[in-house]
């Protein structure tokens, strides 16, 4: 794997993050990592012929979590070149068959980009934990998790329209949201809860499983054991009308809305 840092930052997380993931997993084009100054920059991936790009900030760059993030990145890659479904579907035409001509809350709107975002998430890590220890994902989810809880606001959020929201892609890596609304937030733990019991990272005791029922009893009209369900059964090879059905499906269990869903 060819793979060149740019920017004031470290590099060695990047290229052993490479060698890591190079054991089981090889990618075809370039890799250029951009590190930026700008602290709120997330992360994010975008992919061309001549190859990929990752931009990321030196705060996300020199953190803890800064090998699994390049491994967790290199997955979505992986991903776009093999052309998998959940990296070629496209989350708009989802949600565009999944509530036309329903009326759906502009906040819910914009968590089904979230939520589209989990499902690709999985799929990353299917690749890369196969490769490293999974210890700093787990205690990332559950202080992740852990502060959502605690700053939920005491009122709705003011939230932008989903045609001028940020839309998460693949490569974005923020997963659980810190101040979102107790809805988003249940389905978030639902999504951390499906993704260590799909690949068996923490115990029936462990205090990951308080925080997401705490998160539950948090948001009674979401589906948090179908979306828990939904994360840790994801079935690992796909086509692609069985992704769009599988992505419209869980579209219309957060998002509902009133009026006929289209088919």
């Amino acid at each position: 794997m060819d793979v060149q840092v740019e920017g004031h930052g470290p590099v060695e997380p990047f290229l052993g993050a490479r060698d890591l993931f190079e054991t089981e997993r090889e990618l075809s084009l370039p890799v250029t990592v951009q590190v930026v100054e700008d602290p709120d920059e997330r992360t994010r991936v975008s992919h061309g012929d001549g190859g990929h790009r990752l931009t990321i900030s030196r705060q996300a760059a020199t953190s803890a979590m800064a090998r699994e993030l390049a491994l967790h990145e290199y997955a979505h890659m992986l991903h776009h070149e093999r052309n998998h479904p959940s990296h070629t579907q496209s989350t708009e035409e989802a949600i565009f068959l999944a509530l036309a001509g329903r009326s759906v809350e502009q906040r819910k709107l914009t968590h089904c980009y979230q939520i589209a975002n989990h499902m690709k998430d999985i799929y990353a890590d299917d690749v890369w934990l196969d490769v490293a220890p999974a210890d700093k994902l787990v205690a990332f989810l559950e202080s992740s998790l852990a502060a959502a809880l605690a700053d939920h606001p005491p009122e709705p959020p003011v939230w932008p329209h989903p045609t001028s929201a940020p839309r998460p892609g693949s490569g974005e890596s923020a997963r659980l949201t810190p101040a979102a609304d107790p809805e988003i937030t249940a389905v978030n733990a639902a999504f951390a809860l499906g993704l260590v019991e799909r690949h068996d990272l923490i115990d029936e005791d462990h205090r990951l499983y308080d925080l997401a029922h705490a998160a539950e009893a948090d948001a009674p009209d979401v589906d948090f054991e179908g979306f828990r369900s939904l994360f840790r059964s994801l079935s690992p090879d796909p086509n692609a009308s069985e992704y769009r059905k599988t992505l419209v499906d869980a579209t219309r269990a957060y998002a509902g809305g009133r009026g006929p869903a289209a088919d």
